[in-house]
């Protein structure tokens, strides 16, 4: 083993334990919180939790942006990061306020009993969108060990803030403000990465806006589809289904969330230069962690059921493999988008839409139950991460080396 692959395999050991702790510390929440609530508030922290996710893309979008341009341009990360300071606070006041003004409509939507839940979500937001700023310029850089620290605080400052909010009394709105206020972790331990000296007028910030509404408008795609069925249980379901539902999902995240840190990695590599066969790779190390966590679950149902909320969810204890395998195509799903945005793939965002669509027509109008919508999110979540798969060989695209000679540089 040569000094660079040593390099990467050390780094990337950093990020996966880091991301993994992190999810360790989400998982624990959403555990402890599935016990302090009765399923009905847990049901609806749950759907409040989906929105921010889908609502998180233009931090992920950022962060996407920030380290394909800083890891296809290293000479230019001092304006790079001059530009992306300016843009990451005018974002994310921009998305807050955007989500808090929305409560009236998703209040009632979702049968919210306040409005400052979703008020409480766009607050939230405000410090995950300079997280996500924060992470693209260690993630480009390559500072592993900051970028460790990052995740770490973004798994431990949900916790403590979510159970915080919870203690004061535990309801789901309490729930999003603990966790609004424990999103500033990440922020603080990342003070100075944003700091850079420079040149950068304001056209600048064009070309960076552009490429994160691009990137942001993909993942919302994506994250649409990985929320759907939590938003249609709580629509279509009554109280307590759609909190067993909800406890189910939790199992489904798990298995999401398990291999993240294999995009992570990856990403500044495959901006530079991808290829099917490191493709193929990633795929197979995605899918062999979920098989591991299917394989769980199906031979051990009642510890799986005590990782999901304990007996009060007992009703789909034999179900519980089930939402292990939508989540492992749905990580499979993850990591493809990724690869798509390094690469600057056209198209994914009209693909990952018609799986919403699929999912949503055959799951909300037939009222298919809870055995049904997770068969159907795994079903469409298995076909969409086939046609992603191949989708590069059919349009043949060029590397990515070659398309960044006809963009403009970065003043």
């Amino acid at each position: 083993m040569n000094r660079s692959t040593r390099a990467t395999v050390s780094s990337g050991s950093i990020v996966a334990v880091a991301m993994m702790v992190m999810n360790v510390a989400t998982y624990g929440f959403n555990l402890l919180a599935a016990r302090q609530l009765v399923p009905a508030e847990f049901g609806a922290l749950t759907a409040l939790l989906s929105l921010t996710l889908i609502a998180n893309v233009v931090a992920l979008g950022l962060q996407a942006s920030i380290a394909r341009r800083i890891s296809v341009r290293p000479g230019q990360t001092i304006q790079i990061v001059h530009t992306a300071s300016r843009v990451a606070l005018a974002l994310s006041l921009l998305v807050g306020l955007a989500t808090a003004l929305s409560s009236p409509i998703l209040t009632p939507a979702f049968s919210f009993d306040s409005v400052w839940a979703v008020i409480w979500c766009g607050a939230m937001l405000v410090p995950l969108t300079l997280a996500g700023a924060q992470l693209g310029v260690a993630q480009g850089t390559g500072r592993w060990g900051k970028l460790a620290a990052l995740y770490l605080g973004n798994g431990f400052g949900r916790l403590f803030g979510g159970l915080a909010g919870l203690a004061i009394e535990p309801t789901a709105t309490n729930a999003m403000m603990g966790l609004a206020i424990g999103s500033w972790l990440p922020v603080i331990l990342g003070m100075g990465l944003l700091k850079a000296t420079g040149g950068g007028d304001a056209h600048s910030r064009r070309p960076l806006v552009f490429e994160t509404v691009t990137s942001a408008s993909t993942l919302l795609a994506y994250f649409a589809f990985s929320n759907v069925d939590a938003l249609i249980a709580r629509g279509g379901f009554d109280a307590h289904d759609s909190g067993l539902y909800a406890s189910g999902l939790i199992l489904t995240k798990s298995t999401l969330f398990l291999p993240q840190f294999v995009s992570v990695v990856f990403f500044p590599s495959l901006a530079r230069d991808s290829s099917h066969r490191t493709r193929l790779r990633a795929v197979g190390l995605v899918a062999l962690l979920g098989v591991a966590v299917v394989a769980g679950a199906a031979v051990l149902p009642k510890l799986a059921l005590i990782l999901v909320g304990g007996d009060q969810y007992a009703e789909i204890t034999g179900d519980l493999w089930l939402f292990a395998v939508s989540g492992t195509f749905l990580a499979i799903v993850y990591l493809l988008v990724f690869d798509a945005l390094a690469r600057r793939e056209g198209g994914v965002a009209v693909l990952v839409w018609i799986a919403t669509a699929t999912v949503f027509c055959v799951a909300y109008f037939n009222r298919i139950g809870i055995v049904g919508l997770v068969t159907t999110m795994a079903i469409t979540a298995a076909a969409l991460s086939a046609v992603l798969l191949v989708w590069p060989l059919i349009r043949r695209t060029p590397e990515p080396k070659q398309t960044e000679v006809t963009e403009p540089p970065v003043p």
